[in-house]
């Protein structure tokens, strides 16, 4: 029986503001959507913060047996400087200062975010589309929310009609703002702008003549909207409701309080069922951002190259950082934090590579489906990580205690036990043990010694030497083979 049977996840959703008990719409089956990166630079930490926690999302989901969609998407396009739709394409304005094309801008930080990931541990979504690869669908939506009464076209460019929408829907309904106290904080309008109201977004953009980004519509040649791409790409993806669209928090508005307008209006239906947020991560306790300068990249804090770190630390230890807080909690990133987290990384590790040479006793001291339960129970609660490592430290307590032989574990509690603890703190949280893999390139280093001075000893023609260094090794389960381009081996 798949684990999800016997779990009830229960999911903080933005939109009610308050724990719902999850309810697929399909049984068995999840679509999930988060806001990808605009790849016009580096991705900082405060941005990977949001992914590592879909990571973990996407992860427990899988681990209880339900067959995820996970779409996550990219911007490449139609992401201008500020959220009143003016100022360049973030991406237009990068190539247009470093004197390249914007494709080139697009591919190296796109490349640059999916090393950072593959570095940190993530598993890779279901599917990762592009806006670029998505502008007649794009198009196609513009059309539909014209004919529905709810945009129109001014001068080339199209603007979604917050007022006309409101009027039989509820524009704010995830965010909670009002349209009337909306109108009350906005500026006039100073007469240069095409929009009818301030609080109008835009859903195409006539571009101008130096603006390298753009395709042929039946408006005029521009580009789309930032916030059209995800309404397109989730609908095409995951149907027109689905179950879990995430983000981070400041995208819940104005981003995806659009995004809702955009699919309401073509559909007719609520698009997603649990909105997901996660908070901020500061930096010595102050906002995370690159406006500011306040920032670090996730690649610096692996190299050590940087001025706010005493030392490099590993992804594992920056993961088990992240998660030692719930993802709707600030989150303070410190040289201070990180060496604590380290610390406890280690004696957590240290505790797992020890538990493969605990032999079973004959009486168990300790429940470990008691145990076991708590640790879904932490993770059934809104994912609730901090309480899972908590519980996974009891059981770092009691593997200290059975390495003192002050505790045992029956046969059958021991490899429960055993499975449990490496499901949680490697499939689910996406922690890695980095002493083992320091050994297996030990021994990796090794057995590429030992094949040299195998070589060595062949045109010396020292064939008892040569045999007793490949017999040696298949005695220990490494297997030879000489081929054309050198000698490979593999272990048993």
């Amino acid at each position: 029986m798949e684990l999800y049977k016997e779990n009830q996840l229960k999911i903080y959703n933005s939109l009610n503001k308050s724990k719902e008990n999850f309810k697929p719409i399909t049984e068995g089956y999840v679509g999930m959507y988060v806001c990808g990166p605009t790849v016009y630079s580096n991705a900082h930490l405060g941005n990977v913060r949001t992914f590592m926690f879909f990571d973990v999302v996407y992860r427990y989901l899988l681990h209880l047996g339900y067959k995820v969609r996970y779409v996550r998407n990219i911007t490449d396009a139609g992401h201008l400087e500020n959220d009143a739709d003016e100022g360049e394409d973030r991406i237009a304005k990068k190539a247009r200062l470093e004197e390249i094309e914007p494709m080139e801008v697009v591919q190296r930080y796109t490349v640059d975010f999916h090393n950072v990931l593959k570095n940190y541990n993530f598993l890779p979504p279901s599917i990762e589309p592009t806006a670029t690869g998505h502008i007649v669908e794009q198009i196609e939506m513009i059309k539909e929310i014209i004919e529905k009464g709810f945009a129109y076209e001014v001068n080339g460019s199209v603007y979604f009609d917050v007022l006309a929408y409101n009027k039989s829907n509820h524009y704010g309904i995830l965010s909670g703002r009002k349209v009337e106290d909306l109108i009350h904080n906005t500026r006039a309008l100073d007469g240069q702008s095409d929009k009818k109201n301030p609080q109008d977004f835009a859903l195409w953009k006539k571009a101008e003549e130096r603006h390298i980004m753009r395709w042929p519509s039946p408006w005029s040649d521009g580009f789309p909207g930032w916030h059209l791409e995800c309404s397109v790409m989730s609908t095409k993806y995951l149907g027109e409701s689905f179950d879990i669209h995430g983000g981070g928090m400041d995208l819940k508005f104005p981003h995806h309080e659009c995004e809702i307008a955009q699919s309401q209006t073509c559909s007719g239906v609520k698009p997603v069922n649990y909105w997901m947020h996660t908070n901020m991560l500061l930096l010595n306790s102050q906002k995370m951002a690159k406006s500011t300068g306040n920032f670090i990249l996730p690649n610096e804090i692996l190299s050590g190259k940087n001025n706010i770190l005493p030392k490099a630390f590993s992804a594992s230890v920056v993961r088990f950082f992240n998660m030692q807080a719930n993802y709707r909690s600030i989150l303070d990133f410190s040289g201070e934090a990180l060496e604590a987290s380290e610390k406890g990384h280690a004696k957590l590790m240290e505790a797992i590579t020890f538990l493969d040479k605990i032999e079973a006793d004959k009486a168990s001291t300790f429940d470990v489906k008691k145990w076991k339960k708590a640790c879904y129970d932490a993770m059934n609660d809104d994912f609730n990580t901090p309480i899972l490592i908590s519980h996974l430290f009891e059981a770092v307590k009691v593997i200290n205690q059975i390495k003192e032989h002050k505790a045992g574990l029956t046969n059958a509690d021991l490899e429960e036990f055993k499975t449990t603890i490496n499901a949680f703190v490697f499939d689910i949280l996406g922690l890695m043990n980095e002493a083992t893999q320091d050994s297996s390139e030990k021994i990796n280093g090794v057995v590429e010694l030992l094949i040299k001075l195998r070589k060595e000893a062949r045109e010396n023609k020292d064939w008892a030497l040569s045999d007793q260094i490949r017999d040696e090794l298949i005695e220990l389960g490494i297997q030879l083979k000489d081929g054309k381009e050198g000698t490979t081996f593999s272990v048993n």
